[in-house]
C-alpha cells in the first residue's frame, strides 16, 4: 500500500541542475559558532527582557500591568510570522548579510524602546524586535553545517540554540538586574549596544555564506501536513503557552511572598536563570539520545512545578525551591524541543527551523495574553494556574506526536535521522517521486519489511523445482 505521509516537495529539477552554492570554511569555525550563539542570545534577551521590567515600565507609560504584557506579545506574534516567511523573503541573499543586518535593525528597535514617549511608540520598535526574532531564529539555526566539520555538527548546532536556551532563562534577571540599577530605558540601551556589537562581529567572524537554494512556500507547507511535524509543534505549542502565561507575570506573584523584598527578586530571578543554565546542559545529552522522553519529563515538571506555586504562596522558601525547579525544567525546552524536530525533518533545516520558531514564538505572544487577562481578572494565581494546566497538556501531545514517527528514537532511529541533517540527498533536488524521498527511518523499516519477501521469492522457487523434479522422473520412467 502506498503511503499516505506527506512528502515534502523537491526542488525543481531546473534548481537541481544549478551549481550548490558553497561557502569557504572560516579561519576559526567555533568562533564563528559562538558568535552566532550571541546573536541568538541577543534577540531572545531583547523579547524577555520586559518580563522583569513590567511592573516600572507600565507605571512610566502609564499602562496596567496586563496592558504593559502586550510589550511581550507583539514581538512574539511578528516573529511568528517573520520566522517562516523572512526566508522565503530573502531567498537568495548572503545568510551573513542578512544576519548582521537583522542585528543592526535590533540595535534600532532597542534605541526607539529606550527613547519611546507612548506606549504605542513602545509598540512598534517591539514590533521591529519580532522581525528581527524570526529572521535571526530561522536563518542561524541551520548554519553550523555550513561551518563546521561534519562530525562536529551536532554540538555546533546545540552551541548556537544554547543562545536561545541561555536568554529565556537569563533575559529576565538581566532586565530586572539593569532595571533596578538605572531604570527600564537605559536597560533597552544597553542591548542596542550588545546588538551593535554582535552585527560587527558576526561580519568579520562569519564567511561569505549564499544561500543554498530557496526556501519555497511550499516546503513550508508540506512540513505541516507531516502528521509528526504537526503533532509535535503542537506539543511545543502547549508547552510554551504554558509557560509565559505563568513566567511573563512572576514578579507580581514573588512581590506577594512574605518578608521578599524588591532587591531579593532579583536576586531570585538571577537564581532562576543559573539553574535554567544549568538544566540547558544538563537535560542536553538526554535531549540528543531521547527528545521524546526529553520533552514528556519537562513537560510534566512545568507544569506540575507551575500549579503547586499556588498553594506554596504562603511559604516563601517552598516558593523559592519550587522556582529553581522550574528554572531547571525549563532550562531543557528549546534544545529538546529543536532536538525532536531535527530528528524529524532533518533535510528541510532553514524551513523547519523557521516553523518552530514560529510555532515558539507564537506561544510566546499566547502565553503572555492569557496570562496578562488572568492577572487582570482572577490574580497572579489565575496566570499559574492557566500556564501549568497548559503545560500539563504537552505531555499527552508529546505522546501523541511521537506515536506518528512510530517510536523509531526508542531503536536508535532518531540518532541516524539527526544526523543525516548534515548530508545532502540527491533525491530531495532532482525531483525524485515520494519513495525516493523517504529519510533514513522509513528507508531502515522499508529495508527490513523487504528482506524477509526477497527471502520468500528465493526459497518458493527452489520449493518448486523439488517439487517437479518427482513428476519428471515418473514420466521418463513410463515413457
Amino acid at each position: 500500500m502506498p503511503s499516505t505521509t506527506p512528502q515534502v516537495p523537491s526542488a525543481t529539477p531546473q534548481a537541481a541542475a544549478a551549481p550548490r552554492a558553497t561557502a569557504p570554511a572560516p579561519a576559526r569555525p567555533w568562533t564563528a559558532v559562538l558568535v552566532l550563539a550571541a546573536a541568538t542570545f541577543s534577540v531572545v534577551t531583547t523579547e524577555m527582557l520586559p518580563v522583569g521590567l513590567l511592573t516600572s515600565l507600565g507605571t512610566d507609560l502609564g499602562v496596567s500591568a496586563g496592558t504593559a504584557g502586550l510589550a511581550l506579545t507583539l514581538p512574539g506574534l511578528i516573529a511568528a510570522l517573520a520566522a517562516p516567511l523572512l526566508p522565503v523573503a530573502v531567498r537568495r541573499a548572503d545568510r551573513r548579510t542578512v544576519l548582521w543586518v537583522l542585528l543592526v535593525l535590533l540595535a534600532v528597535a532597542d534605541l526607539l524602546c529606550a527613547l519611546a514617549w507612548h506606549f504605542s511608540v513602545l509598540l512598534i520598535a517591539r514590533a521591529l524586535v519580532g522581525v528581527c526574532i524570526g529572521g535571526v531564529w530561522a536563518v542561524a539555526a541551520g548554519l553550523a553545517v555550513r561551518i563546521v566539520p561534519s562530525a562536529a555538527v551536532g554540538r555546533a548546532t546545540a552551541v548556537i540554540f544554547s543562545g536561545i536556551a541561555v536568554a529565556s532563562v537569563l533575559g529576565v534577571p538581566t532586565g530586572t538586574f539593569l532595571g533596578s540599577l538605572a531604570g527600564w530605558r537605559w536597560a533597552f540601551a544597553a542591548l542596542a549596544v550588545l546588538a551593535l556589537t554582535v552585527a560587527a562581529l558576526l561580519a568579520r567572524a562569519l564567511p561569505p555564506l549564499p544561500a543554498e537554494r530557496p526556501v519555497r512556500l511550499a516546503t513550508v507547507a508540506a512540513l505541516l501536513r507531516a502528521p509528526a511535524v504537526r503533532r509535535g509543534l503542537l506539543a511545543v505549542a502547549f508547552l510554551i503557552t504554558g509557560h509565559f502565561a505563568a513566567y511573563t507575570y512572576v514578579r507580581p506573584v514573588l512581590e506577594r511572598l512574605p518578608g521578599i523584598g524588591a532587591g531579593q527578586i532579583s536576586v531570585l530571578l538571577l537564581c532562576y536563570g543559573l539553574a535554567g543554565v544549568a538544566g540547558n546542559f544538563a537535560i542536553g545529552a538526554l535531549a540528543v539520545r531521547a527528545p521524546h522522553r526529553a520533552l514528556l519529563l519537562l513537560a510534566t515538571a512545568v507544569g506540575t512545578v507551575v500549579v503547586l506555586l499556588v498553594p506554596a504562596r504562603g511559604s516563601a522558601a517552598a516558593s523559592v525551591a519550587l522556582l529553581l525547579l522550574w528554572g531547571v525544567a525549563y532550562g531543557g525546552v528549546s534544545v529538546s524541543a529543536q532536538s525532536w524536530l531535527s530528528a524529524t525533518a532533518p533535510r528541510t533545516r532553514e524551513a523547519a527551523s523557521g516553523l518552530f520558531a514560529g510555532v515558539f514564538n507564537t506561544a510566546i505572544a499566547l502565553g503572555a495574553f492569557t496570562g496578562g487577562r488572568a492577572v487582570d481578572g482572577p490574580g497572579p494565581s489565575g496566570a499559574l494556574l492557566l500556564g501549568g494546566t497548559a503545560a500539563l497538556l504537552a505531555a499527552p501531545a508529546v505522546a501523541w506526536a511521537r506515536r506518528a514517527r512510530g517510536g523509531a528514537e526508542d531503536t536508535g532511529d532518531a540518532e541516524d535521522a539527526g544526523n543525516a541533517g548534515g548530508a545532502e540527498d540527491p533525491a530531495w533536488d532532482t525531483g525524485a517521486g515520494p519513495a525516493q524521498q523517504k529519510g533514513p527511518v522509513e528507508q531502515k523499516g522499508a529495508a527490513r519489511q523487504k528482506a524477509p519477501a526477497q527471502q520468500k521469492e528465493a526459497v518458493q522457487p527452489k520449493a518448486e523445482a523439488q517439487q517437479k523434479a518427482p513428476a519428471q522422473q515418473k514420466g521418463a520412467a513410463t515413457g
